[in-house]
This record gives structure tokens, C-alpha cells and sequence, in this order.
């Protein structure tokens, strides 16, 4: 094999491993010239047919169209072009773009025998993991303006209740530690009893503590762009995720077509259609089916979550919005509740703007249907 040869496989095989990584990357030689980028760099920067970007190629030319993404706070330092043997430069950094996303640049400087040989920059995504984070901060800081205000009904639901209640669910799950002796399938069924009834406890304390709070200040919504598909995947699988052991959970289908991105809170909307699921899983048998459908309709999404379930009498499908209230059948059929959940996921679409209504027939499933504006909710928070 001859020398160009050589070099034309050992580039191939570089820009494989580059196209490999689920980040953007750009090789820089130590003359700050461009050995090598994936198509994930391009991508995101939307740089293609913009930069000359091929090997031996100047990096300079493309530094002032990366940067042009960045927010008035994101720019830590030095970028691609600046020599890193001879100037400092931020390692790691979380950068905020200018189209609301959040990269994580890594610089890997590359040595060998004491040698400079350049630096290798990755760019990752890190919108969705930041908007996490931003959630449960959200949540603990209201938990702990909660903590502050606390009355003497939320003293009492998180002392005199959530205290021995995770002291039972705690030795419930010891006693099925075989350090402590093997347990007999009926025990078994017994503890997995203990637990299922102590974690749907553990919620309805949760649902009550979030009552309290939305009738004494009202939950603050975060508006931003929501993507309607991806929030409605998480919700699905969170709701399976949490789903107890027995009974299995019900079959679940999500059919979402594709669609303009939502203002809303995202966080609170994912609320919403938890709640709408939970609701559905509680009164739908094992064998039965749960499918939640959204379409743009207008200006507005359209969210339907249909089950196979008891349904709701035509007399109650108003009526069961209403805190503590539950449709008869619910009640004489023995089905757990508070009739907390519709009421919540009501009051937080009408935050939205939007609308949430009952339907379907009594004994062959309900149909909860959200309407909510795309444009978001306006003045309504």
C-alpha cells in the first residue's frame, strides 16, 4: 500500500470514529487548521455550504460563525483558532445559544512524547438535561416556600402522615431482604400489598399538598416552546415506569402526528397527562387498552386520552373536575382515589388557556380530551 494511500485510510478511519460520537467534534491541528469535523458539528451550527470545512482548511473563518449562536453569556474564553499551547482556555463550559439551546463545549488538548499535536472540541446538546435540572429546582424551591408557609394541614399531611408512612414502606421492603429469612409466596403477596398501598398513599399525600398550594398562591408557570410529541413520550413512559406490579400495566399506545411546538409549561403540562393516565390504568382491566392521540387542530393541539374502562355516567362528567368528587360507578365499584387528579390536571389546562373535557360511554371507557392554544396561554397565569 503506498503512502497516500496510507493517509487516505487513516483519514477515513478518523472521520468515522469521528462520525461515531453523538456529539459535534472538530479536530484542530496545532497550526489551528481543521483535521477534521462531523456532520453533528455542521448540524448544529448550521454551517454547511457557510465554511470551508475540509481538511487543512483554516479554522479562523469559522470561529465568528460558531460564535454568532452565542448569548451576551456565552462566551467563556477562547474558542477554536486560539492556540491552546500558548493561551488559556475553559476546559468545560455550558453555553447558552441564541435559539434557546444549551451546548456543553470540552476542550481534550492532545500530547504525545511532550509534543503538542492540537486539541479535539466536542459540542453536546444539553438543552434537555438542563431544563431538567431547572425543574426540580423549580420544585424544591417551591417546597420550600411551602415548608415556610406551611399551615397546619400541611404541617399535619407531611409529619403526622409522609413520617410513618415511609417508616412502613421502609420495613416493608426489608422484610423481602433474604438476610431476614426467606418469605412464602402468600407473605410475599402480602408485603407487595404493603408496598402498592403505601406508594399510592405516598401520591394521594402528594396530590393534596399540591391542592393546597395551587388554592392558597397558584402554581407558577414557566413558559417556553414544548415539544408536544417528545412530552407526551416521556409521560407515557414515566407512567409505565411508575406503574405497580400487580396488576400489570394496561396496554398503552401513543399515536402523535408530527406538529407546531407548544407554549406552555412543560413541566406542568406532563403533569397533566400523567394524571390522565393514572386515571385511565385505575379504572381499565388488565387486558384492557389506554391510547392517547394528539393532532394539531388549528391553532390548537388536541390531546385525547381514550381507555377500555367502567367510563364515566353522562350525569358526572362534570362534576368529577371538582375536588374530592367521583363519579358513582368509581365509588361503588371500589376503585382507590381522591378525586384529586382530574381536578388538578383541569385547573392546570385552563392555566394554559386551553379546555379538558370527559366523554367516551358509561361501561365501555372514558375519553378525556385537552384542547390547548399553541399560541400559549397569554395573560392567563
Amino acid at each position: 500500500m503506498g503512502p497516500e494511500r496510507q493517509v487516505s485510510r487513516e483519514r477515513d478511519l478518523l472521520q468515522a470514529v469521528l462520525e461515531a460520537l453523538p456529539a459535534g467534534a472538530l479536530l484542530m491541528s496545532p497550526d489551528d487548521e481543521i483535521l477534521a469535523v462531523n456532520r453533528e458539528f455542521v448540524r448544529m451550527f448550521d454551517l454547511e455550504g457557510r465554511a470551508d470545512l475540509s481538511h487543512g482548511a483554516p479554522v479562523a473563518p469559522v470561529v465568528p460563525l460558531v460564535r454568532a449562536w452565542f448569548t451576551a453569556a456565552g462566551h467563556p474564553g477562547p474558542g477554536p483558532g486560539e492556540v491552546l499551547a500558548r493561551r488559556p482556555v475553559h476546559r468545560v463550559a455550558e453555553i447558552p445559544l441564541t435559539d434557546g439551546r444549551v451546548i456543553r463545549r470540552q476542550v481534550e488538548p492532545l500530547h504525545r512524547d511532550g509534543a503538542y499535536l492540537g486539541a479535539l472540541w466536542f459540542f453536546g446538546d444539553v438543552t434537555e438535561r438542563k431544563r431538567r435540572e431547572h425543574d426540580l429546582e423549580r420544585d424544591n424551591v417551591a417546597l420550600t416556600e411551602l415548608a415556610r408557609q406551611r399551615n397546619a394541614f400541611t404541617a399535619a399531611a407531611s409529619h403526622e402522615l409522609r413520617t410513618p408512612l415511609t417508616t412502613v414502606i421502609s420495613f416493608g421492603e426489608l422484610l423481602t431482604d433474604p438476610a431476614f429469612g426467606a418469605l412464602t409466596a402468600e407473605q410475599r403477596s402480602f408485603v407487595d400489598a404493603i408496598r402498592r398501598n403505601g406508594e399510592r398513599m405516598q401520591r394521594v399525600i402528594a396530590d393534596l399538598l399540591f391542592t393546597t398550594r395551587m388554592r392558597a398562591v397558584g402554581p407558577e408557570l414557566e413558559i417556553g416552546d414544548v415539544d408536544v410529541p417528545g412530552m407526551l413520550r416521556d409521560a407515557v413512559l414515566e407512567s409505565l415506569c411508575t406503574a405497580p406490579s400487580a396488576p400489570p400495566p394496561v396496554f398503552t399506545v401513543l399515536d402523535c402526528a408530527p406538529g407546531p411546538v407548544l407554549r406552555g409549561d412543560r413541566h406542568r403540562l406532563r403533569h397533566v397527562v400523567g394524571n390522565l393516565l393514572e386515571n385511565a390504568a385505575k379504572f381499565t382491566p388488565p387486558d384492557g387498552r389506554i391510547t392517547v392521540t394528539a393532532r394539531p387542530c388549528g391553532d390548537c393541539w388536541e390531546i385525547t386520552v381514550a381507555d377500555t374502562g367502567i367510563g364515566v355516567p353522562e350525569n358526572a362528567r362534570e362534576e368529577i373536575f371538582s375536588g374530592f368528587v367521583r363519579a358513582d360507578n368509581a365509588r361503588s365499584g371500589g376503585y382507590p382515589g381522591t378525586g384529586l387528579g382530574l381536578s388538578i390536571a383541569r385547573d392546570l389546562v385552563r392555566l394554559h388557556g386551553g379546555t379538558l373535557t370527559a366523554g367516551g360511554t358509561e361501561g365501555k371507557g372514558a375519553v378525556f380530551l385537552v384542547r390547548l392554544p399553541v399560541a400559549g396561554p397569554g395573560d392567563a397565569p
